[in-house]
């Protein structure tokens, strides 16, 4: 299997979503090792505006071809924003996963932060499930 791809400045969890802080917003979206396994996404169920979400709480749900998943949160937040284009396109998340984010948080606790898993650790993280 090619090597997964985790950017540095992402935070991930073991459910194979990120999160990107910059002050107390934060941008969640799913990593390149889920969009890969799940295949060709067809449909994103988000969180309405305004929904205060805590960690590890249910974001949605995110659906294949293959399957159909629970997207949690990394990180607790109140929902700002949700990214519009993924109603009409929710296939641009295969072609750019971390450039293609699905919920944006603000009043974040970035101390959260620290029961993540960093860029080196998650492929680490990813390398033992093969």
């Amino acid at each position: 299997m090619a090597e997964t791809k985790a950017l540095e400045g992402y935070y991930y969890t073991e459910k194979h979503e990120w999160v990107k802080v910059d002050g107390d917003v934060a941008l969640i979206g799913i990593t390149d090792f889920a969009q890969n396994a799940l295949g060709d996404i067809v449909f994103i169920d988000l969180p309405k505006v305004g929904k205060k979400i805590n960690q590890k709480d249910s974001l949605g749900t995110i659906e294949s071809v293959k399957a159909a998943e629970d997207l949690y949160s990394p990180i607790s937040g109140e929902v700002v924003e949700t990214n519009a284009s993924l109603t009409s396109d929710p296939a641009s998340v295969n072609a750019e996963p971390f450039k293609t984010w699905m919920v944006k948080l603000k009043g974040v606790n970035s101390s959260e932060l620290s029961s993540l898993l960093n860029a080196t650790q998650y492929k680490d993280y990813v390398s033992k499930l093969d």
